[in-house]
């Protein structure tokens, strides 16, 4: 399971800023509609893990989470996984890279907090972070680990609405795909039963909804992982993000979009 956290972006972050074209890597067909919809899902996940709509690929601290490193457009981590998945598509895109030797020690502190043997990736994933086939393989993951596995849980919970969609694929960036109580899975699972079916059954989408984002709030405060109770507690401020487009009736997801996080406020 990828878990996630605040992560604010501090003077001098990132040692490479790179301005991303939103929505680098579509799956399905394309479109202006699914366009717009993978837009705004990444400003807003870009908003929630980097303080800014722009896609940070460069950025990397270890902000002392439980989860060792945190990194690139998605806040990838070396204790969770998916960090290793980056480097490891990279390495398969480019086998000589600077990331390559930091791979068995990425192995190695896999699910955990530890980041022994990476001493130095701060410096070298900024570097790599300049080359446009990392930065493909970042888009990559993404689309494999969370942008794939939202579009396929959205579909058997029978979600149509722009905003249902976002709504999943950003509860899954932090809360990941998994089968563990806190996954986004089962926060679905705890939403349909509260709501007593899911739109795919007749349900009402905006109802159902409501319920989602309700477990899913309640799941930062009282997640079943203890370990990540506090940073997940100090993250309820993107759920209250996600809870204002809702309120204002925008599930359309039509511009502008005006949503207040850890205090800033952001209109795309």
């Amino acid at each position: 399971m990828t878990l996630r956290r605040p992560l604010a972006l501090l003077a001098g972050f990132c040692s490479v800023v790179l301005v991303a074209c939103s929505g680098a890597f579509m799956s399905g067909d394309g479109g202006a509609a699914e366009a717009h919809q993978i837009e705004i899902e990444d400003k807003i996940v870009s908003v929630f893990e980097n303080s800014t709509t722009v896609i940070q690929y460069a950025s990397i601290a270890n902000i002392n989470d439980g989860r060792g490193y945190t990194a690139g457009r998605s806040g990838f981590t070396s204790g969770t996984g998916d960090m290793l998945e980056v480097v490891k598509e990279y390495q398969a895109r480019v086998p000589d890279n600077v990331l390559a030797r930091f791979l068995p020690a990425l192995q190695k502190v896999n699910g955990s907090s530890s980041v022994s043997g990476l001493e130095g990736i701060d410096k070298a994933w900024p570097v790599a972070a300049t080359d446009v086939k990392f930065i493909a393989a970042q888009d990559a993951v993404n689309d494999r680990l969370y942008r794939k596995p939202a579009h396929k849980l959205a579909a058997k919970l029978g979600l149509r609405l722009p905003f249902s969609k976002l709504a999943i694929y950003e509860a899954g960036i932090q809360h990941g795909h998994g089968q563990d109580y806190d996954s986004v899975n089962k926060i679905a699972e705890r939403a349909t039963n509260a709501a007593r079916g899911a739109p795919s059954g007749g349900m009402d989408e905006r109802r159902w909804l409501r319920e989602f984002l309700s477990e899913r709030r309640n799941d930062l405060l009282h997640p079943a992982d203890r370990a990540t109770a506090a940073g997940w507690a100090a993250s309820v401020s993107r759920a209250d993000a996600i809870q204002s487009i809702y309120d204002s009736g925008n599930f359309k997801l039509e511009s502008p979009i005006t949503i207040t996080v850890y205090g800033d406020t952001f209109t795309f």
